[in-house]
């Protein structure tokens, strides 16, 4: 008898957890961190390629110092970040790591523009080729974030839409920080046009 109410407790716990939205929350979770790890995955292929694409501009643009230091010292920041899945559930950590790739977005996009003073430097076949793989890992960067913003969309929901947000609350599953857009001020207003007169 002792032994029949056991299993039939546990079955009942096991439905329980399973009509709370425990196991959705399991597949979510898993979800958001396949995600991350893909977001993670194309900034280090970005990083990756700073350090080649630095040295092709210093043969050319050897007085561009600047710049080029800029560009490094991004690099460094956006790499010396701990970039864990405990990021995903601190919004502080979560926010240092994306202005630091913003940053290093930033200086790439002012190395590139100073390439553009370079004719010979444009002319290169190596410095083409970095350029055409930093284009492609900047589209890969930007599909991994709408995909992870898309998962935390989905698992955030499921945190906030009752009853799953009691099971979210009793196993500890918080809501999840996105991606946001750096200057949201800036690209909220309409851009001024001036004809002259």
């Amino acid at each position: 008898m002792k032994t029949w109410l056991s299993w039939l407790s546990a079955a009942l716990f096991a439905v329980l957890l399973s009509g709370c939205g425990y196991n959705q929350f399991q597949s979510s979770d898993e979800a958001v961190k396949a995600a991350w790890g893909e977001v993670v995955n194309q900034y280090q292929r970005r990083a990756d390629l700073v350090p080649n694409l630095v040295n092709t501009v210093k043969g050319y643009a050897s007085h561009e110092r600047e710049t080029l230091e800029a560009v490094t010292k991004a690099r460094a920041a956006a790499t010396s970040i701990q970039v864990t899945p405990e990021v995903l559930n601190d919004p502080q950590a979560f926010e240092r790591f994306q202005q630091a790739q913003g940053q290093l977005t930033q200086a790439l996009s002012r190395l590139l523009a100073v390439s553009e003073n370079y004719p010979q430097l444009k002319a290169d076949g190596l410095f083409r080729d970095l350029q055409s793989q930093l284009e492609g890992t900047e589209n890969r960067i930007t599909v991994a974030r709408q995909r992870y913003i898309k998962a935390v969309q989905d698992y955030n929901v499921l945190a906030r839409s009752f009853p799953t947000n009691l099971t979210a609350k009793m196993f500890g599953y918080p809501v999840r920080p996105s991606f946001t857009v750096e200057n949201e001020k800036a690209i909220s207003n309409a851009p001024a046009v001036n004809f002259g007169k």
